[in-house]
Parts: C-alpha cells; structure tokens; sequence
C-alpha cells in the first residue's frame, strides 16, 4: 500500500473518530437536558413544566419547557425573552426590563408566544400570575427597593381582565377591611395576586406599619379583607383548598422566610420541608407538590420541588432555571 493511501486511511478513520465522539457528546448534553435546543414552545400544550430558561449562553432568560413527567429531560427553548413569566390556559404573562430609560414591559402572549397586547410600567419585575382560565392577569414591581427585606420599598401591583380589556393599573385604591375595620394608609402596599377558580376572588399580600397580611379580594364588588398576618407571596392550589406562601421567621437577613401551606377551611399552617429561605412566590407542580426558584451558592437558579403536606424531602426539579409554570389537562 502507498504512503498516499495509508494517509488517506488514516485521516477517514480519525475523522469517523470524531464524529462519533462529537455525536456521543451531543447525545450526552440532550439527555441530560443541558443546553437547551431551539424549537417550538406553545404555552397551551399539557403535560409540560413552562420556565425562564438560565443556563449561561445564548438561551438564558428564554422561556422554555419540559415534560411535566420527566423535568430532567432535554429543554425545548423557544425565543421569546422574560425577566419573569407564568402562563396558564394558553395565556402568558412575560416581565421584561428593557429601554434607553429602564422600565419594565408586560407582554401578553398567546399560545405561539404572539404578543396580544403590551402595557409598559415603571419599577423592576417581581411577580406574575395568570388564573387557571387565562383570562385573568397580574403583575408586581418594584417601584422603589428591590427586595422585601428593605423598610423603604414600595410595589405596584396591576390586574388585567383580557375579556375585557380593562385595567387596573394599580389595586392600591381598593377599599380594604383590617380586623373588621375600614383600613386606609399612605404606606399600603400590595404584592402576589393569586386568583380563584371563578375569575373574581383573589388573593394576595397587603403590607402596611411593617406588618404583612393575607387578604381576600372580590373583584366584581372591588372590596378586600385580611384574613391572618405574616403571609407574603401566596399561591393558591389546583383544587382552590389552599395557599402556599413564604412565612417570616426570622427578623434578620439570615434565613428570613420559610414555607409554609394554609389549609383555607382550617386555617391551619404547615411548614414545608424545604430549609432554604425562599424568596420566591411559590407555585403549584400539581394538588401535593409545589415548586419554586432557588438560587445556587455562586451563581445561577435552579427550580425545586417539595410535597405540600410538610413531609418528604425537596427534590430538584430543573437545573439552571426559575419562574415554573405546570401546564396540565383542562377538566
């Protein structure tokens, strides 16, 4: 055999080397739902986990989706860009800082990501949600401080009805009832919407005189009440019993929140597993598991799962990303 076709054997043969091991590699990363490959995300596709892609690259801060039955899986990322996000029914809200001067734009999509409509708001994104129907909408920012454990800082929490059109740029002004009484304060502040399953009662946080409480809101008739203290950021469940939320336990910045479910017919709290402190605003993976964002030490986001009845152990759900959204089949 020649020199000359000795070379060329050898450079096949390397070269179907690194073919293989490049495709071994790629398999590799799919498998183990790193990276993120581009393709179609629909937001009313049941069976499926919505969430802001943040694995480092091209694809952080994209929304994104897995199978709501293997979370590990490899991600679909799509190329719309959120800050925050939630989706239900074919609806989604998505929170993005942008602009010469910095505001925040709430982008309402439809099921292939279109926009349907834009309101652009001051301050930095913090929270969304979106009621099971999709019909109803909300959304908090920062519009002074950006974190829950400053005394100065101040939200703006808005509420959208997309049968209509209408709306309320700020809740501020609804009447409210603290402890049996007609409550009005210059420091009022509300954050976390979280509706029911009729479109008109919802839930979230008032804050006022450094205390926080849960209140309940009827839209039609524009009134709200508190219903207990020390409840911030709640999220109610699928079947409408009852609301995850961050309790206060601690005065410091040292593991200040934890977990906490209330039973709405009992009134009875119990803490979750879950040790970290999470700042989040907890959603549901379904009627016993919730899910949430949890920073990692040294960078980075990942989103957790932990039962709603206090026991087990938390559990990792989707490396390198936050803001979940489980979209499961409509009864």
């Amino acid at each position: 055999m020649s020199a000359r076709n000795r070379l060329l054997i050898l450079l096949v043969t390397a070269l179907v080397a690194a073919t293989t091991v490049t495709g071994y590699v790629l398999r590799s990363r799919a498998d183990s739902g790193a990276g993120g490959a581009s393709g179609v995300v629909r937001l009313d596709t049941a069976g499926q986990i919505l969430f802001r892609d943040t694995a480092p690259g091209a694809a952080f801060g994209r929304i994104a989706s897995v199978p709501l039955d293997r979370p590990g899986a490899a991600r679909t990322t799509g190329t719309v860009l959120c800050d925050r996000l939630y989706a239900a029914h074919g609806t989604g809200i998505c929170m993005q800082r942008k602009g010469p001067v910095p505001s925040t734009h709430v982008t309402v999509l439809d099921r292939d990501l279109h926009q349907v409509r834009q309101v652009k708001t001051e301050g930095f994104p913090n929270r969304a949600r979106v009621s099971a129907s999709g019909t109803m909408l909300s959304w908090t920012t920062f519009v002074q401080g950006d974190s829950y454990l400053r005394d100065d800082f101040s939200t703006r929490t808005s509420i959208l009805d997309t049968r209509t059109g209408y709306l309320v740029n700020s809740i501020e002004q609804i009447p409210l009832t603290l402890d049996g009484k007609p409550y009005h304060a210059a420091d009022l502040n509300y954050w976390g919407v979280t509706f029911a399953a009729d479109d008109n009662t919802f839930y979230a946080t008032a804050r006022t005189s450094g205390r926080t409480y849960l209140i309940q809101g009827d839209l039609r008739k524009w009134t709200a009440h508190t219903l207990r203290t020390n409840v911030e950021c709640p999220s109610l469940s699928p079947d409408n019993t009852r609301i995850v939320f961050k309790k206060r336990v601690n005065a410091s910045a040292n593991r200040p929140w934890q977990l906490y479910v209330l039973d709405l017919a009992t009134m009875k709290e119990t803490p979750l597993a879950e040790e970290h402190s999470i700042d989040d605003q907890a959603a549901w993976l379904d009627d016993h598991t919730v899910m949430y964002g949890l920073p990692r030490h040294g960078g980075g986001w990942d989103v957790w799962a932990t039962p709603a009845d206090g026991s087990g152990t938390p559990r990792l759900l989707i490396h390198d990303a936050n803001s979940p959204a489980a979209v499961t089949p409509q009864h």
